[in-house]
Formats: C-alpha cells, sequence, structure tokens
C-alpha cells in the first residue's frame, strides 16, 4: 500500500468509546515506566543550562491523558529546583507536535482546565507556562535552529514515514501476501527493506532535531521494540499478526477482496536495540547517555504480569479498543469508511487477541532512551 502517511495517519479523534483518549491505557503505562529518565534529563539541563525560558517539545503527543502527562513531568522538576533553590521560576514553552490530523481541536479544548489544576497544584494564578500547537511530521524540521532546550517522544518513532519500497515486485505485484507486517512468512527482502526504512527515517530524524536543539539539550525517546535480531519473531508482531488472520477472514467470506488485503502494509517497524543504537552511532549529532528496555504485558487488565487469571474475552476487547483507537484512521483510508466492516473486523480481531492470551502471556519490549546533543 502506497500512502502518504503524513497525510492520513491520526489516531482516533474525540472522547467517544472508541477514540484514542478513552484508550491510550498502554501508552500511558509507557510514558509512566520512562518517567524517572524524562525527569533526570530535564534536570541535568535545567541545572546545566539555567534558562530564562525552557523550551520542551513533545512529538508524536496525539490527544487525550497521555498529551499533558509530559508536561506535567517537565513543570514538576522545574518547580521543585527552583522551590528548593529559592530561584525565580522561568517561564516554560511547551510545543505540542503531531501531524495535521491529529485532533489538536481536543487538546485546546481541554487546556483550561488543565490550566486551572495546575494554578490549584502551584497555588498561585501566574503561572509562567506556554502550550502551542506545532503539527507537521516530525521527519521534516519544525522548529528554529538551536531554540529547544529538551525534546520528548513516546510510542511515535516506530511509525515510518512511508510504507517501505521493496514490498512488491518488478511488476507491482505484492510480495508480503497476507501479512500486513512482518512475519514468519515474510520473505526475506521484506525484512530488509523494513529496516532500510527504519534507519534512514531515524537518522533523518535525529539529524533535523540535532539542527534544532541547543548545546547541552536533550532528547528521552520511548518505542516499541523487539528483544533479539530476528525481525520475524517480534513481540509486536503478535497485535499485527493477528490483525492481518482478521482481515484475512473477512476475505474468505467475500467482505474484503484478496487483492486489496494484500497490498496493505504498515508504515510501522520495531527495532532491536542494536538497530537503535547503530544508528545512533552512524548518524553522530548525539551521545547515548542512557538506555533501557521495559516489557508492557499485552493484556491491559493484568497489572500484576504474574499468574493473574484474567478473563481473556474482555482483556480481548479492551486490547482490540486500543489497537483500533490507533489503527483505523488508517484502515478507513485503504478499506473505505464502512462501519460495519470495522465493527466487524475488530470484533474478530478481539476474539483473535483473547485466543491467544489463553496461550500465552506476550509482554511488548520497549525502549526508552535519552540523547544529548553534541557539543557544537
Amino acid at each position: 500500500m502506497k500512502v502518504e502517511v503524513d497525510q492520513i495517519f491520526h489516531m482516533v479523534g474525540g472522547l467517544g468509546e472508541t477514540s484514542y483518549a478513552t484508550n491510550s491505557t498502554f501508552q500511558e503505562k509507557a510514558i509512566f515506566r520512562a518517567k524517572t529518565v524524562v525527569q533526570r534529563s530535564i534536570k541535568e539541563v535545567y541545572c546545566t543550562l539555567k534558562p530564562e525560558t525552557l523550551i520542551a517539545a513533545d512529538l508524536g503527543c496525539s490527544s487525550g491523558p497521555t498529551t499533558f502527562m509530559v508536561i506535567s513531568e517537565v513543570m514538576d522538576v522545574v518547580h521543585e529546583i527552583c522551590y528548593d533553590a529559592s530561584y525565580k521560576l522561568p517561564e516554560l514553552m511547551f510545543f505540542l507536535n503531531d501531524l495535521p490530523g491529529n485532533d489538536f481541536n481536543t487538546i485546546f479544548k481541554s487546556l483550561p482546565m488543565y490550566e486551572k489544576k495546575v494554578r490549584e497544584k502551584i497555588g498561585r494564578d501566574d503561572v509562567p507556562f506556554y502550550v502551542v500547537g506545532a503539527p507537521g511530521s516530525f521527519y521534516r524540521r519544525l522548529f528554529p535552529e538551536e531554540s529547544v532546550h529538551f525534546v520528548h517522544s513516546s510510542h511515535s518513532l516506530h511509525w515510518l514515514s512511508q510504507v517501505p519500497h521493496g514490498l512488491e515486485d518488478d511488476s507491482g505485484v505484492p510480495i508480503n501476501k497476507k501479512n500486513i507486517y512482518i512475519s514468519e512468512t515474510s520473505p526475506s527482502c521484506v525484512f530488509q527493506s523494513y529496516l532500510v526504512q527504519f534507519q534512514q527515517d531515524f537518522s533523518t530524524f535525529l539529524k533535523v532535531r540535532s539542527k534544532e536543539i541547543i548545546p547541552g539539550g536533550q532528547m528521552v525517546v520511548t518505542i516499541l521494540g523487539r528483544s533479539n535480531l530476528n525481525p520475524s519473531s517480534g513481540e509486536v508482531n503478535y497485535p499485527f499478526g493477528l490483525l492481518s488472520e482478521a482481515l484475512n477472514s473477512l476475505v474468505e467470506e467475500g467482505i474484503l477482496e484478496e487483492e486489496r488485503v494484500d497490498a496493505f502494509d504498515m508504515p510501522f517497524y520495531a527495532p532491536a536495540m542494536e538497530e537503535v543504537k547503530a544508528v545512533v552511532e552512524n548518524e553522530g549529532s548525539f551521545e547515548l547517555q542512557h538506555f533501557e528496555a521495559f516489557e508492557l504485558n499485552m493484556d491491559l487488565s493484568d497489572d500484576c504480569m504474574n499468574d493473574f487469571v484474567a478473563d481473556h474475552t474482555v482483556s480481548g476487547e479492551i486490547f482490540a479498543k486500543m489497537f483500533r483507537a490507533v489503527m483505523e484512521p488508517m484502515l478507513v483510508s485503504h478499506f473505505g469508511d464502512s462501519l460495519t466492516i470495522m465493527d466487524s473486523l475488530f470484533s474478530r480481531y478481539a476474539q483473535n487477541v483473547a485466543n491467544h492470551l489463553k496461550e500465552r502471556k506476550t509482554k511488548l519490549v520497549n525502549f526508552t532512551f535519552a540523547l544529548k546533543i553534541k557539543g557544537k
């Protein structure tokens, strides 16, 4: 599938039952797990540079509860430092970035309530912080040169700028048939196509951010990854594989055309740790300050990650709602906006996930890494 990702990709907006705002628990958990890394980077940046105005950017901010989590973390760290040292509070400028289709309206409608909570928490009415929308692809320049102190991005950089080249033969026939992502049945050239696209995109991301971040500035990124070098056995392959099964079941019943499903490929890549580090080293603009991996349970009702016995049907429905909030706009752009098809697809997907969770306790790998801009 050849699509203009920056034109059609966004989370489901609003506050409804299928919206990202209502179904972003998994992403919230990832931000929470990376909290200490974010706090450490912000503290180092502020204590080193002591700017009168600290400028931070959240790339891939989406909309809903996760949008304001990092803003709150930055403010808490800076306010604590200033309170302990009797410093004057700096002004804080936050740029919220996502693709133009993102639901910025919901963000800014909720901003007055968030500002009220901040004023109540700080105990003063004149808290000097400002929030600005910055629509656009983060694979291009977004900000003036050397203007940003801190950049954050969570669960965004595993999305590629485009579907990789090389997923069709010379006559334009898809070669990754019955799959929407990498699987054990994918030809080896599919693995290489995805890796090359990730390397190009991540390198571009680092290069453009290196222009925007001031000397001494830092960046913290959290992405989905995989625990081994074999791309066909990555943990995140399960969610996409189960969606492939649901799509193919609609083909078998004549609801979708086989050619349309075969032509659908994800602009997504979950890298191995070694692949991330190699791009950082080869691009050369940043020093890797910190790198850690953590797991989040695919069963979102199982926070303990032990031998908890879940209601797998409910767990499947919860995960399917989360996945739908992320995937539906892209699926609609390819298969059409039939609500009946989407409802049928994700009903089957929920059952597939439930059956999978009955058989295995899948944990999805995440990487959080802190990068410091090299001296200029």
